[in-house]
């Protein structure tokens, strides 16, 4: 047995359903060559260093799996026609590469845009020095609706303009 990784790079679009789809499609050829699947992990979202296929961002999926040393060279035939023929416009990008059997299988991961927390417009402006720019907290006096006067008020008026035109 040889255990190899994919790292697949997609476009930013790409949803749960077509994720699924590929999952099943790759293990389906891992399968087929007499090997397995140690994991399927999608890494998330990132900037791209350079546009790929016109896109700035992408999404990263590492894939692991373990095959038969003979059926090396048809798998990887059969990954690279899934990525380039059956998924050209949700492939952007992959890469295969042997690991030591030896060797342990922990990873670095970088953070994904996923994984950062979101910051509100009010942390944003702070830290940028615009608080002029933010909402105020007090409440604003709006102007009082005009309200139909009683009739007392309006007798008492009509007796102070009598008494005027006098």
């Amino acid at each position: 047995m040889v255990r190899y990784e994919t790292l697949i790079l997609s476009i930013p679009e790409i949803t749960a359903d077509e994720t699924s789809a590929l999952e099943n499609e790759f293990e389906r050829l891992v399968k087929k060559s007499g090997g397995s699947i140690t994991s399927f992990e999608r890494w998330g979202k990132y900037r791209l260093a350079y546009p790929v296929q016109n896109n700035e961002y992408g999404v990263y999926f590492l894939t692991r799996f373990e095959t038969n040393l003979n059926n090396v060279d048809e798998l990887t035939k059969d990954i690279h026609s899934l990525f380039t023929v059956k998924y050209p416009q949700m492939i952007m990008r992959f890469m295969n590469s042997r690991l030591d059997m030896d060797q342990s299988l922990t990873y670095y991961k970088p953070e994904s845009l996923e994984d950062i927390p979101s910051q509100d417009v009010d942390t944003f402006l702070r830290e940028n020095k615009m608080e002029g720019l933010l909402k105020t907290t007090g409440t604003l006096e709006a102007p009082m609706p005009k309200v139909a006067k009683s009739v007392e008020e309006d007798d008492e008026n009509d007796a102070d303009l009598e008494e005027t035109e006098e």
